[in-house]
């Protein structure tokens, strides 16, 4: 059994090995996924609320039907937030214009959201659909810094939430661990973004904060085993990317140990080389009642000892 660390695999080449029942998810639920304008082109299809969306046509039109600011994407291979353009001008246009290909990227509406929203689902071969809680995400040019699980939205939102990804779950014929990643906005209707057909790091807080982490619930659902449970160990949790802030080799233990005096926290290390925006680790918090009111009190605690002198 194969399955996928990343949506970056190619295809085609994977197709002419005459081996589909090898890989989990299967090669058929990745195919409109992989490419960011068939991906949005099957959530429209299966009547799931997306963004306007289309294709690059000409400047005159592309500004006439979405005005300013307005996003472009690469369709394919656009991580953390390489590929994204937000563009806000005439003048911002032009530049790109002259920069990339832009008759290859998603046109996109720009959403002027309250919040950003994530959920982690798994779903076996048997059908069985395993959901984690709503997770609030914060994203800093178009690079996650935290997550706050569950996400203080009310008992609808959360509930649209979760019926979403079921179905994008079940039309796809899922065997394996998606992430997929909302639009809130401030009346309250849900947008799909994106969906990460893999483990994503919107979901590490399970490491920590569930029964089940989402790696470990990867390998149950391509195992053909039942499902875990997706409950909080605590009442809540938050997760804090430590993001590269310079060039360095240093593996930064001093800012490590102090972020372990945080009451209840986990550090989890990845031994990369930093650089600018790169993710070196994560932090993950378990919370309980009291501290959760206050969550975003220990991101700043966090963030503080991370960037800090």
């Amino acid at each position: 059994m194969i399955t996928f660390e990343n949506e970056f695999v190619d295809l085609k080449a994977l197709q002419e090995l005459g081996l589909p029942e090898v890989f989990q998810p299967s090669l058929k639920t990745l195919a409109p996924l992989l490419d960011k304008y068939h991906q949005r082109s099957f959530l429209q299809q299966v009547d799931l609320p997306v963004p306007k969306f289309s294709l690059w046509s000409s400047q005159s039109k592309v500004i006439a039907d979405y005005g300013f600011p307005l996003v472009l994407k690469a369709r394919r291979h656009g991580y953390d937030g390489q590929g994204t353009f937000i563009i806000k001008d005439i003048e911002g246009l032009e530049w790109l214009a002259k920069t990339v290909p832009v008759e290859e990227l998603l046109v996109e509406e720009f959403i002027p959201f309250e919040r950003e929203l994530g959920i982690i689902a798994a779903r076996n071969g048997l059908g069985d659909i395993a959901v984690y809680p709503v997770t609030e995400t914060f994203q800093q040019n178009q690079v996650c810094r935290w997550t706050i699980t569950p996400a203080d939205v009310s008992l609808q939102v959360a509930e649209k939430v979760k019926a979403i990804a079921r179905t994008i779950l079940d039309k796809l014929e899922v065997v394996g661990v998606f992430g997929i990643e909302f639009f809130l906005t401030s009346d309250n209707r849900v947008l799909v973004n994106e969906i990460a057909p893999r483990t994503h790091n919107s979901g590490h807080y399970t490491l920590d904060g569930c029964d089940t982490s989402q790696f470990a619930m990867q390998l149950r659902a391509v195992s053909g085993l039942s499902l875990g449970s997706t409950n909080l160990k605590a009442a809540g949790v938050v997760m804090v990317n430590l993001l590269g802030y310079e060039e360095s080799e240093s593996d930064y233990q001093v800012k490590r140990d102090r972020i372990l005096e945080i009451p209840h926290s986990f550090v989890h290390w990845y031994g990369k080389t930093s650089r600018p925006g790169r993710k070196l680790g994560h932090v993950t918090v378990i919370l309980d009642e009291k501290k959760l009111t206050q969550a975003k009190s220990v991101i700043e605690e966090t963030e503080s000892i991370w960037y800090g002198e």
